[in-house]
């Protein structure tokens, strides 16, 4: 795709539509199906993160991503880097041994979990998923692969949504967001 980086995030900014009230009364949802169904929109999401990456962190072995949204957006990513892409997913959708992390949510507790052999000690990765809002599942993310000891180099995602500071809770990894709410 062509245009400048500026010309790509304006068209990702516009295929997100928001949702006022979902799933509940007060909420404003953000949705990325739009950029999904849109091939151009896609690639200029893929686009931007590239550029990010290939400028940034040179030297990544893995995308990590998170489950679900996580997983339409790390392996074009992966591919486009030649790196590998593993999944973090909710607990006990994976074969094999793993290991896993409970963290809390808005509504309670969830576990998310990898498989063990997943990542080497030292491997480099950066960890992807579509929004980020209170940075709960990010955090867990993290702490997976801080269990499995990676290097995490930051996060990446395509939301963020600044007055739930879930930056805040990855300190010291760095967030790159596509687009700010």
């Amino acid at each position: 795709m062509a245009g400048t980086s500026e010309e790509k995030l304006q068209l990702v900014s516009r295929h997100i539509k928001p949702f006022p009230d979902f799933p509940k009364k007060g909420i404003l949802f953000r949705d990325i199906c739009p950029i999904l169904k849109d091939p151009a929109a896609l690639t200029a999401v893929i686009d931007l993160f590239e550029e990010h990456v290939r400028k940034n962190h040179p030297q990544v072995d893995l995308i990590v991503g998170l489950d679900a949204r996580g997983f339409l957006f790390g392996p074009l990513l992966a591919q486009r880097l030649g790196v590998g892409f593993i999944l973090v997913r909710k607990k006990g959708k994976l074969p094999g041994p793993t290991v896993s992390v409970t963290y809390d949510l808005e509504y309670g507790k969830a576990e998310a979990e990898i498989q063990e052999d997943s990542v080497t000690p030292g491997q480099t990765v950066l960890l992807i998923d579509d929004l980020l809002a209170t940075g709960g599942t990010l955090f867990a993310a993290c702490e997976l692969m801080n269990k499995l000891q990676a290097k995490i180099l930051g996060c990446l995602v395509v939301i963020e949504l600044k007055d739930l500071s879930g930056a805040d809770k990855l300190k010291p990894h760095a967030v790159f967001s596509l687009v700010q709410y």
